[in-house]
């Protein structure tokens, strides 16, 4: 090979590389993907790459609800898309924090963020069943008097459909037995206000019976 065409060969290459690191779509700054291993089931979290994708049906339309508070309650932090994916990272050895999906069992099949468990927030309309998802998936006691124990409380990294989306707000404030009704500590509530809205709208993955 000549001194011309070994030079237009690695001008070619570089243009190519440069193309490819300018094009890409990160998570943050020199992070394209997370590797995640969660509840028995290992996924990748990226953003779709191609420049042909577009935000998945079931969130292009602006007929919503109406918009939820940026702050549930005070004591309640509301967090972003890379608090809420190193919760991830932080769950995989840490089994006191848990990613919870609050919207009904439909909306759950149809679309959602790979590791979370579905606790849908209608649970939190009657005591009874209120006691049984915090005891059996939050690390809530339930005493000989009746009271709750929550020294064992897990942390929960809770969403829903985003922004415009009452469901998670109601399983944590409105709903009549609702966690901090039921007197849930605040401090362990994490409050992914995006949700899936903006999550698909970032092009994160997801998975469900709704995915193209």
């Amino acid at each position: 090979m000549n001194m011309l065409k070994r030079f237009l060969l690695i001008v070619t290459l570089s243009t190519l590389y440069m193309t490819n690191v300018f094009s890409a779509v990160s998570i943050s700054k020199g992070v394209l993907s997370v590797p995640i291993t969660l509840n028995g089931k290992s996924f990748v979290i990226e953003r779709n790459q191609s420049k042909n994708s577009v935000i998945t049906k079931l969130y292009m339309s602006t007929h919503r609800g109406m918009p939820q508070s940026m702050t549930i309650a005070e004591g309640v932090k509301t967090i972003g898309e890379l608090e809420f994916i190193e919760f991830m990272k932080q769950s995989q050895r840490d089994k006191n924090i848990i990613i919870v999906d609050s919207r009904t069992t439909g909306w759950y099949k149809k679309l959602r963020i790979p590791g979370a468990i579905n606790i849908p927030f209608t649970k939190f309309s009657s005591k009874s069943d209120s006691l049984e998802a915090m005891k059996n998936y939050l690390g809530v006691k339930e005493k000989s008097d009746g009271s709750l124990d929550f020294s064992k409380a897990k942390t929960i990294v809770v969403y829903c459909n985003g922004l415009w989306c009452g469901q998670t707000p109601a399983m944590v404030k409105s709903s009549k037995f609702s966690l901090l009704k039921m007197n849930y500590p605040k401090s362990k509530i994490k409050y992914y206000r995006g949700g899936m809205q903006a999550w698909t709208s970032l092009g994160f993955t997801v998975i469900g019976n709704a995915v193209k």
